[in-house]
This record gives structure tokens, C-alpha cells and sequence, in this order.
């Protein structure tokens, strides 16, 4: 298989919008970011521009101390994905689900539930969390590389589980009164040094084979557990060179797994501020940042760069490369961490322009200007080998939504770089991703 000639484009639908300030916009819908018509009307916006899939981030953390001036989380993920349903027809329906505060047979009952009520549209988003523990035992959050073992034999119980019915199992022949088929469902256990879990699943095979998976750690450990069972990759890539990076590095771990590379779907984030015209997307930019909180924004900053003495230097001051301590110690979002760490040291960013990027991009590639601009610098990562595709995020609800839906994809449309119509009627159909064969996991390793 080669490197397809069209995108894959995932709308990530999160409340009110990716900017701090993007509820403060006069015409955001802000007060409809706890009720399924936001969710809906993104949903249909994003099915008629034919985009893959809806994808609803989601996390338990909460801070208390920005809830003033930004709304950090909304609804939670799975209830829209499944409120979504039967509002759609063709698009994918991808929830967020922790490894760290979940087990994996209660996860695999719902995703496979959400699979066969959508007819084969469902995806699971692995996580592995950065915060939010407290809400769950007084231990306190797990160490990292705790949280990416305790993550990789998740994936191998919670596909142990979709694999245990064949594709035949359920018969419901009334004549013979046999309902199913016992012997092709396998009641296997998996034994190993966190899980020990005992088969089969209760319900049949999901209509995909399995959901599709998708993945978003950036670590090393994380990289591995993406090559080894991620479909697709929720991937950093502020830059050309980052990105190219970043993808060859994910598919060539993929052969140590048994796995092609195009069995993997490498989609970074990206945040378009996107205007009829430059201009306008210009003017879009600043309003935004002009709302800004910077006292908030700071604080938040300070969260995202554990270790760094913010306080000590002003707001349009660079800071020094002594000011970082080492990655190794940050046990959340290290990446998050490199990227601001380079923005200050390689790239010479203030404080204050990190806090604009921070606050518009996430870490992630935001890109401002006309629509036909942005979809030009899409196309060159793409065909540069940098992606397969993106997970966009609006910076405003339901404006920025719209202006992807009705503005972007159209520009990809003309220059042939996407497509006009679904091409097939699962989520994994659609992405050109192979139904997984059925395979046994006995044990770990």
C-alpha cells in the first residue's frame, strides 16, 4: 500500500473552542456547551463536509483556580458519542477513555456497544492522563512510566476481549433454537503483572472487528504503544520538520510489531485561525489574544512547565535554557514541555508569545490566514511525508467549526486533496484501515 493521495480529517469538538478567550466571543455559543445542540450541530456541519470522524476529547482533571476566567472541560465523551448517533449517519464517533481511571472490561463493553449501535462507526481514544487522580484514591497521580505499562496491557486485555467472539458466533437460527455458537467463543485470560483478566466479552464481535484506536502519547513508551495497537495517532507537529520527524519515527516502529506501516493513520493537531482573507484571520488572531487573561494564562503556563520560575522574569522577557530543569523530571505532558522549552531557547519566544501560541494552539500547528493559504500548507505536509491527515480543532465554537467545515475542506476539495463523498460505511472503511483478523493474547508480552 502506498501513501494515499487523500487526507484523512478528524474535527475534534470540545465545548466552547480551542482559546482561552473563545468563550468571550459575541456570537460563540458558550451557553449551549452542556447540551447535545452544540454537539449536534458540529456533527452534522463536520458528516455533510464529509470529514472522517467527530472526536470528543475529554479528561477528569479540573482546576479550580482557572474555572473564573476558561471552562477546561465539558460533556463527557462517551454519552455524546452515543447522544451523536442517532443524529448521523456516515461519520466516525471517537470517545476518550483513560487507561489510568478505567478497567479495561467495562471500556470494551461500551466501545463495542457504541460500535454495534452506530453500525461500525466507533473509535476509542487511548489515554493515559496527565492529571485528575484525586478524584479517584488519595495515592496520588501514577508515575509515568507506570501509567504506559499499566497502558500497554490494557490494550492487549481490552483486544484479548473484542477478539473472543468470531465473526460467526451468533447464529439466532429459531428452528433449531441454537442462539450461538460456544464453541467460537473463546473464554481466554490474560495474566499479566497489573490485569488479570478472564474472557469472553458478553456481547459479539463489534461490526468493525474492533474499534478503531487511537493514540496520542509522544513519548517513547508511548510511540511503541502506538505502533504496536494505536489505528491511528493523535500526533505534535508545530513544524514541517517536526512532523516528518515525528511520522517517520511512528511507522518505522511499526515492523518490530508485525505491522505495515499504512495500518497506521499519523493525524497531528492542528488549529486553524482562518479568515476569508488574510486579513480578517489576522484580526481574528488578535482579538482573541486581546481577551486574553494574562494573569490566568500565566498560571497556566507556570502548570505546563513544572520547575520553571515564571515569576522571576517578566512577560516579554526570553526565557534562558538554565531556566528549565530536565524533562526527565516532569511526570505530565513531557512533550508539551519540550515544545515550550524550545519555542523559549531555539526560537527566542517571549513568555507573552508563548502564552499567545499556548492559548490558541494547545502545543499544537496553528496556522492563520486565508482558507486557500492554510490548505496549501496542509497539502505540503501531507504530501512531504508529515502526516496522513489532521485532527482540527475550531479556536471558537461554532464559528470556527463552521469556517473549517465550510471554508477549508472545500479549498482541500478543489485542489483534489480530499474527498467529495464517503467511500465506505464503517469508520474503518473510511479511513482505509484493514478489519483486524481475530488473534488470541493468552498472557502478556
Amino acid at each position: 500500500m502506498s501513501h494515499s493521495n487523500k487526507m484523512i480529517l478528524a474535527l475534534l469538538v470540545n465545548g466552547v473552542g480551542q482559546h482561552q478567550s473563545a468563550w468571550r466571543i459575541r456570537d460563540s455559543r458558550a451557553e449551549d456547551s452542556y447540551s447535545l445542540s452544540l454537539y449536534a450541530d458540529a456533527a452534522r456541519m463536520a458528516e455533510a463536509a464529509k470529514m472522517h470522524m467527530v472526536f470528543l476529547a475529554d479528561s477528569a482533571d479540573h482546576d479550580q483556580a482557572t474555572l473564573r476566567t476558561r471552562p477546561k472541560r465539558f460533556l463527557e465523551a462517551l454519552s455524546i458519542a452515543a447522544a451523536l448517533v442517532p443524529l448521523t449517519e456516515r461519520i466516525g464517533l471517537l470517545a476518550t477513555f483513560s487507561t489510568t481511571f478505567t478497567e479495561p472490561y467495562n471500556v470494551a463493553r461500551q466501545m463495542c456497544s457504541l460500535d454495534h449501535l452506530s453500525g461500525g462507526r466507533a473509535g476509542w481514544n487511548m489515554v493515559t492522563s496527565y492529571g485528575g487522580a484525586e478524584h479517584y484514591s488519595g495515592g496520588g497521580m501514577m508515575e509515568h512510566g507506570q501509567r504506559h505499562k499499566r497502558a500497554s496491557e490494557y490494550a492487549q486485555v481490552i483486544r484479548m476481549l473484542f477478539d473472543s467472539w468470531d465473526a460467526d458466533a451468533l447464529v439466532i437460527d429459531r428452528e433449531t433454537g441454537i442462539y450461538a455458537e460456544p464453541d467460537k467463543v473463546r473464554c481466554e485470560r490474560f495474566d499479566g503483572e497489573v490485569f488479570q483478566v478472564a474472557g469472553p466479552l458478553n456481547m459479539p464481535r463489534p461490526p468493525q472487528g474492533r474499534p478503531v484506536i487511537a493514540q496520542a502519547g509522544q513519548s517513547s513508551a508511548g510511540k511503541d504503544l502506538s505502533a504496536q495497537h494505536a489505528d491511528m495517532v493523535y500526533a505534535q507537529g508545530t513544524s514541517l520538520e517536526e512532523s516528518q520527524a515525528h511520522y517517520a519515527d511512528l511507522k518505522g516502529r511499526m515492523a518490530k510489531f508485525g505491522r505495515h506501516a499504512d495500518e497506521l493513520k499519523v493525524l497531528p493537531g492542528c488549529v486553524p485561525v482562518i479568515g476569508r482573507t488574510e486579513a480578517e484571520a489576522r484580526s481574528m488572531q488578535e482579538q482573541l489574544n486581546d481577551l486574553l487573561d494574562m494573569t490566568a494564562a500565566k498560571y497556566e503556563l507556570q502548570v505546563r512547565l513544572p520547575g520553571v520560575p515564571l515569576d522571576d522574569y517578566d512577560l516579554d522577557e526570553v526565557l534562558p535554557a538554565a531556566a528549565f530543569p530536565p524533562v526527565e523530571t516532569v511526570q505530565s505532558m513531557q512533550t508539551r514541555y519540550e515544545i515550550y522549552r524550545h519555542w523559549a531557547v531555539d526560537k527566542n519566544y517571549t513568555i507573552r508569545n508563548i502564552i499567545e501560541k499556548m492559548t490558541t494552539g494547545g502545543g499544537h500547528w496553528s496556522p492563520c490566514g486565508s482558507a486557500e493559504r492554510i490548505a496549501e500548507e496542509m497539502q505540503e505536509r501531507f504530501l512531504l511525508k508529515g502526516c496522513d491527515g489532521f485532527n482540527l480543532s475550531a479556536t471558537y465554537q461554532l464559528g470556527g467549526s463552521e469556517r473549517i467545515t465550510g471554508l477549508l475542506v472545500p479549498a482541500l476539495q478543489a485542489a483534489g486533496f480530499y474527498r467529495t463523498e464517503y467511500e465506505g460505511v464503517t469508520l474503518r472503511e473510511n479511513m482505509g484501515l484493514p478489519e483486524p483478523a481475530a488473534r488470541k493474547l493468552a498472557h502478556a508480552g
